[in-house]
């Protein structure tokens, strides 16, 4: 019993998180790393890139066939001559279920998370609320114009155009914020300033709203 207790006075405070929800080539990176450099405290940078990029190549599908190990990971799935879809199987979604489940544990260490994530289907932001219920969560939309991540697209290499136009619209689809930046008329300093004003005047209520909303239906 004594060290039990002794264990619970040791324990950290949960660190805080922020969340940039965004399209790719919305700019989410770039501005995890301004608001690395901004602040003063250590904030992690956990992103689904790193993630994406741990599973085997093998599960890493470009229009992979159904039962094939690209489509049972991620895969990129041409649907129109303008857009492209990521699409996550089996093995894809155990890995984001579990990569939540992770950031979870460094925030419960005292760490400060930095996510960059985009929520590519309803039931990914339902896990995010109910892993992050009772932390601390700034949730920030990172908007671009099409034209503007198109032309991003284009000019980056390993990226397919269209990607981005294939879930414009479902990443925002809950529409709550607690901050919006638009990388196209701020720069990255910018940017992070406006999400550093916030966390220190104001309090984060998207989170809570957005999963009060579902829950109700």
């Amino acid at each position: 019993m004594a060290g039990d207790f002794y264990a619970s006075q040791q324990r950290p405070m949960n660190g805080k998180i922020i969340l940039l929800n965004g399209t790719s080539s919305a700019g989410k990176t770039t501005l995890a790393h301004a608001l690395q450099e901004r602040f003063s405290d250590a904030w992690l940078h956990v992103a689904l890139d790193q993630f994406r990029d741990g599973l085997p190549a093998k599960y890493r599908g470009l229009n992979a066939p159904e039962g094939s190990t690209g489509e049972l990971g991620l895969n990129v799935v041409p649907v129109a001559a303008s857009h492209t879809e990521i699409r996550f199987g089996r093995q894809g979604k155990k890995m984001l279920r579990g990569m939540r489940r992770a950031i979870r544990a460094l925030v419960e260490c005292g760490n400060n998370v930095i996510i960059d994530d985009v929520i590519l289907e309803p039931e990914f932001l339902d896990d995010y609320l109910q892993v992050f219920t009772g932390l601390e969560v700034i949730f920030v939309g990172v908007k671009c114009p099409i034209d503007v991540i198109s032309q991003r697209e284009a000019a980056r290499p390993g990226r397919f155009p269209g990607t981005a136009l294939g879930h414009f619209k479902v990443c925002h689809a809950h529409e709550r914020y607690d901050v919006v930046v638009d990388t196209s008329v701020q720069s990255p300093g910018a940017c992070a300033a406006q999400v550093e004003k916030f966390l220190e005047e104001e309090t984060a209520q998207a989170f809570t709203e957005v999963r009060d909303a579902r829950r109700a239906g």
